[in-house]
């Protein structure tokens, strides 16, 4: 199907806009006519750009408050919609949208609102133009879909149809009956679909709406669901984008337009009308690879959490250390970054990584060229929305391209592991990313989003939300920081599973490591929630180690100080299906007091 965006979507000027809306793929846009206003370029340049980036403008919008209005301010509209007619046949835009009335004078009289509409798509109809219908969710007198279909068919012009909005719609109710009425509306009466998610939020629904709607997959709305019954009455136009959020409105166009039309494309593989390669779930983690200007310090914390380094890439300088099924790639060769050490890259076992591949650049999603030797594994890589390399890999399977074989063994073997592998990978996205990086990771991964939690910091609030695969094999923690500028959005971590927290904290710090301090009210607190064994209680005191339960079981957890821009998690999950996030904040606080290692 055609693609379109609204250009409030996206920020910039509307030449900007434009740019962004046609390299990432879309067909068509609708003018918000707040751009239109604000650019230097006339109609006509509008128009000839538009047509030279291959976008067909679809819908110029919005008019206010036309129908149901005393007769001389509907004799006033009709004289400001002249105007605007003759600025559409400029502009070369034939579809109109027309919003339910917030007029303190509106009346509520459906017949004289069809009456007015009438009118209006008489006039139209003379420039060549379609007027389409939108009830507002919080419309005067007409706030329902189904109300504002009956005054259209009251009306009964040619030129004159709804649009259906999902915020508008699905805001009210999602439940499946309320929706039964779509069905009543033929196809070719539904001028015009305009698609936004949402997060579940009880609210206002003016600022409900113009100030958190999202991309479809991003929030908590069936918008599927709205759209196969739209597609059943047998509508043929495109599937439209109008968003209204705070946070796009201030990211950069060129990623936001790629996460829009991504989330269209996911839409529409949802409702079975597009079919594009089917998700490659991950199995596991191959591999963390930190990029560091200095080895020294990671490589110091790695030994003393029991890591050996165990292998070194034949051309380049990265090192592998491994204890059981962990392992992580020091990679000296960024060293240009001034920030220290980082998450730069997460290998993902995968059944089928050319498919994966193929699924992700289906879904937009960035496909990094690589530069190797001739002799190296050919691994296919992707980049999440926050910079993070994502390499498909195939351990140990001869069939495929193994990236191990590129590692020459330097003869280290490491003893008995008190780690046995990664439990988790925690990613602080950019603030303006969070949405986008969860629809990434459940299409192009097709991993399941949980519930997003709020962590309190000491500055602020963060963001969390994890991504898991059904096994729970590969887990990921996407954060965000309260701000822009929150330094949170630093700390990268990554979580190492063991069967005995106690023992794993014990030689770590043994030998030399350093453990993140806990405060003392911690386990005051913990010994008046939670009854404990003789001495467990101290024992966590003493190796900083924090507790948590869920109906599944017990966690126990500790975090090692920071490197550069990440830190190690010691976890033993017993049954517990959680992340710690009751503990979280108290170990943010800890962290904020300290000071990280360069």
């Amino acid at each position: 199907m055609r693609t379109s965006i609204a250009t409030v979507s996206l920020s910039g000027s509307l030449t900007e806009k434009l740019t962004a809306a046609s390299r990432a793929g879309f067909d068509g846009v609708e003018i918000f006519e707040n751009d239109l206003l604000a650019s230097p370029l006339t109609p006509e340049e509008i128009r000839g750009r538009c047509a030279d980036l291959g976008l067909t403008i679809d819908l110029y919008q919005p008019m206010r408050d036309i129908e149901a209005v005393p007769c001389d301010e509907f004799g006033r509209n009709l004289r400001r919609a002249r105007h605007k007619f003759e600025l559409m046949r400029r502009l070369g835009a034939d579809t109109v949208l027309v919003c339910s009335s917030v007029h303190p004078l509106a009346v509520d009289d459906d017949a004289l609102a069809a009456y007015h509409l009438r009118q209006l798509a008489d006039l139209a109809q003379d420039f060549g133009i379609r007027v389409a219908y939108e009830a507002l969710a919080w419309g005067r007198h007409v706030s329902t879909y189904d109300h504002a279909w009956r005054i259209v068919e009251a009306a009964d012009h040619p030129a004159l149809g709804t649009c259906l909005d999902s915020f508008h719609i699905l805001s009210r109710g999602s439940e499946p009956k309320s929706l039964e009425g779509i069905a009543d509306i033929p196809g070719e009466k539904i001028f015009f679909l305009q698609l936004a998610d949402a997060p579940l939020l009880a609210m206002d629904v003016l600022q409900w709406s113009r100030h958190y709607r999202c991309f479809p997959g991003q929030g908590g709305f069936d918008v599927a669901d709205l759209v196969r019954r739209v597609l059943h009455t047998g509508y043929d136009g495109p599937l439209s984008l109008e968003v209204f959020n705070d946070v796009f409105r201030q990211a950069e166009a060129g990623p936001t337009a790629v996460d829009a039309h991504r989330s269209l494309l996911v839409l529409q593989d949802a409702v079975g009308v597009a079919t594009p390669p089917a998700p490659v779930v991950p199995t596991g983690v191959a591999f963390a690879e930190l990029v560091t200007p200095d080895a020294e310090p990671i490589s110091a914390l790695l030994g003393a959490l029991g890591f050996t380094r165990t292998a070194r890439h034949r051309s380049k300088p990265v090192d592998l250390w491994q204890q059981g099924e962990a392992r992580v790639l020091v990679n000296t060769a960024g060293a240009a970054r001034r920030d220290g050490t980082g998450l730069a890259a997460i290998g993902l076992e995968s059944p089928d990584p050319a498919a994966a591949a193929r699924r992700a650049e289906a879904l937009l999603a960035p496909v990094l060229p690589r530069r190797r030797a001739l002799e190296d594994a050919a691994l296919d890589a992707v980049e999440a929305p926050d910079g993070t390399e994502l390499f498909f890999c195939a351990t140990d399977r001869p069939e495929l391209p193994n990236w191990r074989t590129d590692f020459t063994d330097v003869g280290h073997e490491s003893g008995t592991p008190g780690v046995t592998g990664i439990d988790h990978l925690a990613l602080v996205q950019p603030w303006h990313h969070f949405d986008e990086a969860t629809l990434f990771h459940r299409s192009v991964l097709g991993l399941h989003a949980q519930e997003s939690v709020d962590v309190a910091d000491p500055y602020g609030l963060m963001r969390s939300r994890a991504v898991t695969n059904a096994e729970g094999s590969v887990r990921i923690a996407l954060g965000v920081g309260a701000a822009p500028t929150d330094d949170t959005v630093h700390a990268q971590h990554i979580a190492l599973a063991t069967d005995d927290v106690v023992a794993a904290a014990r030689r770590f710090r043994e030998a030399g490591g350093r453990v993140l301090p806990i405060p003392g009210n911690y386990y005051d607190d913990l010994a008046a929630r939670y009854e404990f064994a003789d001495g467990e209680l101290e024992t966590y005191r003493e190796l900083g180690i924090l507790y948590d339960r869920d109906a599944h079981g017990e966690f126990r957890h500790c975090y090692t100080v920071t490197v550069g821009r990440v830190f190690f998690e010691l976890v033993q999950r017993d049954g517990y299906r959680g992340y710690g996030a009751q503990n979280a904040p108290v170990r943010l606080a800890a962290q904020h007091a300290g000071r990280p290692v360069r």
